[in-house]
C-alpha cells in the first residue's frame, strides 16, 4: 500500500538479498500463476533467508505436490513451520491423501492441521474413521450429512463419504434427495446430478433434463404413472419455482401431485415457492407458505416466510416461522430481534407477559455492534453511543504484536504488493494459528499494529473479532478525514454516511478493485464514474484517475448525493441504489409503506440486504464518534414506500 512505512525491525530477519530477493519473490508469484515449475525451482534459492521464504516454498512445493514423495513434502512443511503457508500446504496435501484413500499418511498429518476449516478434510477424516473402525458408521452419518449439505460444489471429500454411507445404508436415500433439492433451489444442477447419481447413475440424464426444462418433464403424460418418480417430480417443481413460482404453484394444485407426493415433499416445495414469491415481494407468498407445514421447511424458506409476514403485518406468521427454525438460526441476532418484535406486537398471552418476554430477548442482543443489536438497544430506550474504550495497550502487548512472526510476514507481503497473500497470513495468525485464535488483548494489539501501518481493512476486521472489548476507534477509523468531511459538507452529505459506505465498500483500501470492475475507496464502476464526472463538470477526467483518492471521493460522493436526492433523502434506498443500482431500488420501494428495518430485511438480494444494514449501522456508529453525541439508527431508517406524490421525477439517466 502506498505510504506504508514498516519499522526496520521487520526486516531484521533478512530479506534474501534486499531488492533482489523481493524481485525473485514477485517473479515466483508470476511463475506459480503460469504453472512454470521449472522457473519456480530455479528462483527458490534466490529467496533463501527472505522473510517471505515460507510463501516462496509453498509455491514451489504446491506446484509439485502430486509427484513429490511424503519425505519431500514433510521436509518442505518443516521449513515453513509456524506459517500460514505450512498449514495451507498441509491442507492441500490432506485433500490429496484423502482422495487417494491413503489413510496412513492422512493419519500422520491430520493432528498437525491447525486451520480445521475445510469441510472436505472433515469428511475425509470421517470416511477414514469409518473405514478403520474408529467410529461407528451410524455415528458418522449425521456428521457427514451436515457437512455434505453445506458444501456448495460437487467436491470429492463429502461426496465420497456420503456415497460410502449410502452404499452401506447408514445414510438414507432421503439425504441424497435433500442434497439434490438444495442444489436445484440454488441453481447448481451439477451438484444435484452428482447426488442423484449416487443412488442411481441411470437417472443422470433425467436430472440434467429437469434442470434444463422442468416444465417439459412435468408435462410428460407418463411421468405420473412411472414407478418412483415422486423425488424427481419434487426436483422438477423446485426447479420450476426458481424460474416461475406462479407456474410451480399451479403445478402443485394438480391432483396427481397431491396424491403422489408426501406431506414432507409438498411442504418443502411450498417452502421454495413461498420463498421465490417473497423474493419478488408479492403478497401471495404467505398463502403459498400456508400450504405447507413449517416443520418440513428449510431454514432459508422459514426466513423468507418471516420476512413476508413482517412485510404483510402478519406477526403470527413471523413468530411461527422463527419458532420453526433450527436452534442455530434462531440464535442469530436477526431472528432474536424479529421474534421479540412479533411477541411485542401480538401481546400474547397478555400485554405484560409479552412485554417482559420481548424485553428479555432484546436484552440478549442489545449493543452497538451491528444493525439488530442497535435496534434492540433502541427498543430498550437506550441511545446508541460510543462504548467506553478498552484499557490502553501495555508496552508488552504492543511489542508482542510487533514481534509476532505471522503478522510481520503479512505486513511485508502487503508492502511488496502481495496483498491477498499477506491478508491470508494475517487472518490465519489472528484466528487459526492457535486454537480459538488470539485472545481479546492480543487482537486489540494486532488491530493497533494494522492501524499504525494504515492497513485499515486488517485493523477493522481484527478488532471486530473481540467479543467484549469494543474499541470503536479501531472498528470505525476515519482515514482521509479532511478530504471526506470537507467534501461531504460541500455537497450536503452527512460525513458519517459517507464513512459508513466507504467502510463497507472497500475497508479504506484505496486501490481496491472488485470482481466486476468497481474501483477505489468508494468502489465506483467505470461507466458510473464517466457519467458522474460529466455531471459535475470534470471534463478532463480519465478512467485511470478513479483509483486516485481525492478523485474517487469526489466522484463517489457526487454519485451518492445524486442517488440520495433521487430517493427523497432516504438513506436505505440510496444505499441500496449504490449497491444494486437505482432501477432495482425503485422497484423494491413499490408496495406498502414500511418501517425502514422491515423494508431492508425484505431486500431480495442477500448481498444488498446485508450491505444496506451494515452501511446504516456503521453510519450510526460513525455519527456517534464524529459528533460525540448519542444517535438513533431508527431515525436514519425512517419509512420506505412508493415515491410520494409531488416528488420530483426520478432521474432516468442515473446509472
Amino acid at each position: 500500500m502506498a505510504g506504508l512505512v514498516l519499522p526496520g525491525s521487520l526486516f531484521a530477519q533478512g530479506t534474501g538479498g534486499g531488492s533482489g530477493g523481493d524481485a525473485a519473490l514477485l517473479d515466483m508469484r508470476s511463475a506459480f500463476s503460469r504453472g512454470n515449475n521449472f522457473q519456480l525451482a530455479n528462483l527458490l534459492p534466490s529467496v533463501r533467508g527472505h522473510a517471505l521464504e515460507p510463501l516462496a516454498m509453498y509455491w514451489e512445493a504446491r506446484a509439485r505436490l502430486d509427484i513429490a514423495s511424503p519425505t519431500d513434502i514433510r521436509a518442505a512443511l518443516d521449513r515453513m513451520a509456524g506459517s500460514y503457508w505450512e498449514d495451507r500446504l498441509r491442507n492441500d496435501w490432506l485433500l490429496q491423501l484423502g482422495k487417494a484413500r491413503d489413510w496412513t499418511q492422512f493419519d500422520a498429518e491430520l493432528p498437525r492441521y491447525r486451520m480445521n476449516d475445510d469441510r472436505q478434510v472433515r469428511c475425509y477424516a470421517l470416511l477414514r474413521d469409518v473405514a478403520t473402525g474408529r467410529m461407528p458408521a451410524e455415528g458418522a452419518a449425521p456428521l457427514v450429512q451436515t457437512n455434505w449439505h453445506a458444501q456448495r460444489d460437487a467436491d470429492d471429500g463429502c461426496a465420497a463419504a456420503a456415497k460410502a454411507l449410502l452404499d452401506t445404508g447408514h445414510l438414507k436415500p432421503q439425504a441424497a434427495w435433500q442434497r439434490a433439492r438444495l442444489a436445484m433451489d440454488l441453481n447448481r444442477p451439477r451438484v444435484a446430478t452428482q447426488a442423484v447419481a449416487m443412488l442411481d447413475p441411470g437417472m443422470t440424464a433425467t436430472v440434467e433434463s429437469i434442470a434444463n426444462d422442468p416444465a417439459k418433464y412435468l408435462d410428460e403424460k407418463l411421468t405420473a404413472i412411472r414407478p418412483r418418480t415422486k423425488e424427481l417430480v419434487t426436483l422438477a417443481i423446485v426447479r420450476l419455482a426458481a424460474i416461475d413460482p406462479a407456474a410451480a404453484a399451479i403445478e402443485m394444485e394438480r391432483t396427481r401431485w397431491k396424491a403422489q407426493l408426501t406431506k414432507e415433499e409438498r411442504s418443502w416445495i411450498w417452502g421454495v415457492i413461498g420463498k421465490r414469491t417473497a423474493q419478488k415481494l408479492q403478497p401471495e407468498a404467505l398463502t403459498h407458505f400456508a400450504n405447507g407445514e413449517d416443520s418440513f421447511m428449510h431454514d432459508e424458506h422459514l426466513a423468507w416466510k418471516a420476512r413476508a409476514g413482517m412485510r404483510a403485518g402478519q406477526w403470527m406468521a413471523v413468530r411461527e416461522a422463527v419458532d420453526a427454525m433450527s436452534e442455530q438460526q434462531q440464535k442469530e441476532p436477526t431472528w432474536v430481534y424479529w421474534k421479540a418484535r412479533a411477541i411485542q406486537t401480538l401481546k400474547q398471552p397478555d400485554a405484560v407477559a409479552a412485554t417482559a418476554q420481548a424485553r428479555e430477548l432484546f436484552e440478549r442482543i442489545a449493543s452497538t455492534r451491528d444493525f439488530y443489536e442497535q435496534l434492540a438497544l433502541e427498543e430498550l430506550g437506550r441511545p446508541i453511543a460510543v462504548p467506553p474504550a478498552p484499557a490502553a495497550l501495555t508496552a508488552e502487548e504492543v511489542n508482542a504484536a510487533q514481534s509476532n512472526p505471522g503478522l510481520r510476514r503479512a505486513l511485508i507481503a502487503i508492502r511488496l504488493g502481495l496483498r491477498s497473500e499477506g491478508v491470508r497470513e494475517w487472518n490465519y495468525t489472528v484466528a487459526l494459528h492457535n486454537p480459538g485464535g488470539m485472545g481479546e488483548r492480543e487482537l486489540l494489539a494486532a488491530a493497533a499494529l494494522a492501524c499504525q501501518h494504515e492497513l485499515w481493512d486488517r485493523c477493522i476486521n481484527t478488532s471486530l473479532r473481540t467479543s467484549d472489548a469494543l474499541d470503536h476507534a479501531q472498528r470505525f477509523p476515519t482515514p482521509h478525514r479532511a478530504q471526506v468531511v470537507s467534501r461531504a459538507n460541500e455537497i450536503g452529505l452527512d460525513p458519517a454516511y459517507v464513512y459508513g459506505l466507504i467502510r463497507q465498500e472497500s475497508r479504506f483500501v484505496t486501490d481496491a478493485r472488485s470482481g466486476v470492475g468497481a474501483s477505489g475507496l468508494m468502489q465506483v464502476m467505470p461507466a458510473t464514474a464517466r457519467w458522474t464526472a460529466r455531471k459535475i463538470g470534470l471534463t478532463d477526467f480519465k478512467p485511470t484517475q478513479i483509483t486516485e483518492r481525492d478523485t474517487n471521493i469526489q466522484i463517489g460522493t457526487a454519485y451518492l448525493k445524486f442517488a440520495l436526492d433521487d430517493f427523497q433523502g432516504s438513506l436505505p434506498l440510496a444505499a441500496a441504489a449504490y449497491n444494486a443500482g437505482p432501477g432495482r431500488s425503485r422497484q423494491w420501494r413499490n408496495g406498502p409503506v414500511l418501517p425502514g428495518e422491515v423494508w431492508a430485511e425484505n431486500i431480495p438480494f442477500e448481498e444488498t440486504r446485508d450491505y444496506v444494514k451494515r452501511v446504516l449501522a456503521s453510519t450510526t456508529n460513525y455519527a456517534a464518534l464524529i459528533t460525540g453525541q448519542p444517535q438513533s439508527l431508527r431515525a436514519r431508517l425512517g419509512t420506505v414506500g412508493p415515491k410520494p406524490n409531488g416528488a420530483p421525477t426520478a432521474n432516468p439517466d442515473l446509472p
